[in-house]
C-alpha cells in the first residue's frame, strides 16, 4: 500500500493545486469585462476559419464546454455561452480551437479521435479485469487490464498537445479580432494556463496509474 501511495500521491497533489489555480485564474477572468458574449467569439473564430456550419449550443453546467466533432456542434456552459467576461470568450475560443483542428485534420487530433474507443474500453473495464484476473489467477486478463490503463495512458498524451495547441490558437485569434487588448491577454493566458495544467495532472494520474499496475502485474508473474 506504501509503494501504491507514491504513484498516487504526486498526480493527486498536482492534480489539486491545478483545480485550485483554475478556480482562482477563472473567477479573476470572470471579473475581468469583454466586449463581446462567449458565443459571439466562438462564433467570430468559427466564421473567420470558413465554419459556418458549426453549430453553437448552450449548455448546464460550469466549464462543462466541450465540441462535438461527431456532431459537429460547440456546447458552452451557461457563462461562456451569454457572460460578457474575459473567462468567456477564453473558453469560447478554446472549444472553438478544437473545431478548427477537426476542420484541418489536425493529426494529433485524429489521432485522438481514433483513440478515444480503446481509452473508454480501458477507462471502464481495467480495474475490473484486473481484480477478476488476480482472483482467478488468469495472468493474461490482468495483463488485459493493464494494457487499459495503458490505453487510458495514452490517449491522455495525445490529448496534452492537443490541448495547448487549441488554447494557443484561441489567444491568437483572440488579438487578431480585437476582442483582447494587450493588458487583456495576460489573464486569458494565465487561465487557459491554469486549464492546460489539470489535463497534465490527468496525464501524470494516468501514467503513474499505469505503471503501477504494469509493475505489480509483471512482478507476481515472475516470482510465481
Amino acid at each position: 500500500m506504501s509503494i501504491y501511495l507514491l504513484f498516487v500521491i504526486p498526480p493527486a497533489l498536482l492534480a489539486m493545486y491545478a483545480q485550485a489555480t483554475l478556480k482562482t485564474r477563472y473567477a479573476k477572468a470572470c471579473r475581468e469585462p469583454a466586449s463581446i458574449t462567449g458565443a459571439a467569439a466562438a462564433r467570430a473564430v468559427l466564421d473567420s476559419a470558413g465554419l459556418q456550419h458549426i453549430k453553437i449550443e448552450r449548455i448546464a453546467g460550469v466549464l462543462s464546454d466541450h465540441y462535438d466533432p461527431r456532431s459537429k456542434v460547440l456546447r458552452l456552459s451557461e457563462n461562456s455561452y451569454n457572460g460578457r467576461n474575459l473567462a468567456a470568450i477564453g473558453v469560447a475560443a478554446h472549444e472553438a480551437g478544437h473545431a478548427i483542428q477537426d476542420a484541418t485534420k489536425y493529426k494529433l487530433m485524429v489521432v485522438r479521435q481514433m483513440a478515444v474507443p480503446l481509452a473508454s474500453f480501458g477507462g471502464n473495464s481495467a480495474m475490473i479485469l484486473i481484480m477478476i484476473g488476480a482472483a482467478l489467477n488468469m495472468m493474461g486478463l490482468a495483463l488485459l487490464g493493464v494494457a487499459g490503463f495503458g490505453a487510458v495512458a495514452l490517449f491522455q498524451i495525445i490529448n496534452l498537445p492537443v490541448e495547448y495547441d487549441a488554447s494557443a490558437r484561441a489567444k491568437k485569434q483572440l488579438a487578431q479580432l480585437g476582442f483582447v487588448t494587450p493588458q487583456q491577454a495576460p489573464t486569458v493566458k494565465k487561465m487557459l494556463s491554469a486549464a492546460a495544467l489539470t489535463y497534465v495532472a490527468g496525464t501524470l494520474s494516468a501514467i503513474m496509474q499505469f505503471l503501477y499496475f504494469a509493475l505489480t502485474i509483471l512482478g507476481n508473474s515472475r516470482r510465481d
